[in-house]
């Protein structure tokens, strides 16, 4: 190849750059999200799953993984200090007081949370589940998300996350 030829194939890739950057779609909800609140409606109740001063966080990668620990920030400490020697009530609250799960998601063409696939979990009954936008939406507003998740037994969860800056 001659230099007039490298000359011209250098220009028309750096032509190209302008539209492989807007290929990329934007990604609302990247970033880390701290929890505001949780309520759970079972049956016309609204339940505070996670307490009134949940401890969770939120975070989706650039790579599109992500990982999500919902905890309550009022579960007492277990007596013997010791993380397998809880009682079984000691367990059994902080079993069905927290959860965490990670995996990958993804977005639509225009950057909104379009899906996940849980791939490890505290719960294992939700490994290699996949969610969509009829199981879970998140839906972001400025600095704030709101994201509704129907259990499959029907119980739907609602929790408001703010954005850590």
């Amino acid at each position: 190849m001659n230099l007039r030829h490298m000359a011209t194939a250098l220009t028309l890739s750096i032509a190209a750059l302008p539209a492989l950057a807007q290929a990329e779609p934007p990604n609302e909800i990247v970033g880390t999200w701290r929890m505001v609140q949780a309520t759970l409606d079972p049956g016309g109740e609204n339940v505070l799953p996670y307490g009134r001063k949940p401890n969770s966080m939120l975070v989706f990668t650039p790579d599109m993984h992500f990982i999500e620990v919902l905890t309550n920030g009022d579960t007492p400490r277990f007596a013997s200090d010791v993380r397998g020697e809880g009682t079984d009530e000691e367990n059994r609250m902080a079993m069905a007081q927290s959860i965490a799960f990670f995996g990958t998601y993804s977005v639509d063409e225009n950057g909104v949370f379009s899906g996940n696939r849980v791939e490890g979990a505290t719960f294992p009954n939700w490994i290699g589940s996949t969610r969509t936008t009829e199981d879970l939406t998140l839906t972001v507003e400025g600095d704030r998300m709101f994201e509704t998740f129907t259990r499959p037994e029907g119980t739907r969860i609602e929790i408001e996350w703010e954005r850590v800056n």
